[in-house]
């Protein structure tokens, strides 16, 4: 079972078929849709201000998700995929958004809907990516706009994989 905890009498809810892995880390004021998933040694912590996600978001292996106190909290809409060790800190990304392996975004940034954050990137504060474009390197800028539904096709993936998990652990 994941490390769910609460701190100064915030507790983490989710909704329906959600699964989180068995060192998975849930802290604080977060709120997730249905058909979520957090995954090895991800971390989603809302010690200090409210993170939100949508139904179908994805958090891989080795992710985190933060807050600032004085900043705000983070949004996330349905279906986003989170990269293995992405950082993904006070911002918002919307609907159908692909945050790329390794990638970090940082405090009041905005990922448009279907947007991409390539692998690695790093999207400076305050940045904002237009809806269904692509963004990469260090610091992240605009490369080009995205297929037709090649962003919001990877957390499809994931929901599919973790009810393999959710049905496995169902024979234990």
């Amino acid at each position: 079972m994941a490390l769910i905890k609460s701190i100064k009498g915030l507790t983490p809810k989710w909704g329906k078929e959600c699964y989180f892995s068995e060192n998975a880390t849930i802290v604080g004021e977060v709120t997730m849709g249905n058909e979520c998933s957090i995954w090895f040694n991800a971390v989603v912590r809302g010690d200090v201000a409210p993170i939100t996600m949508g139904n179908g978001v994805n958090v891989q292996d080795g992710a985190c998700v933060h807050v600032t106190n004085t900043t705000g909290p983070t949004v996330i809409g349905n279906n986003v995929s989170i990269g293995h060790n992405a950082t993904v800190h006070a911002c918002t990304i919307k609907d159908g958004a692909l945050i790329g392996m390794g990638a970090t975004l940082l405090d009041k940034c905005v990922v448009g809907k279907g947007a991409v954050v390539a692998a690695g990137a790093l999207v400076l504060q305050g940045t904002e990516i237009g809806e269904h474009e692509i963004w990469g390197g260090v610091p992240a800028k605009f490369i080009k706009k995205t297929r037709p539904d090649q962003a919001e096709s990877f957390a499809n993936h994931y929901i599919e994989y973790s009810k393999w998990y959710l049905e496995e652990d169902k024979k234990d």
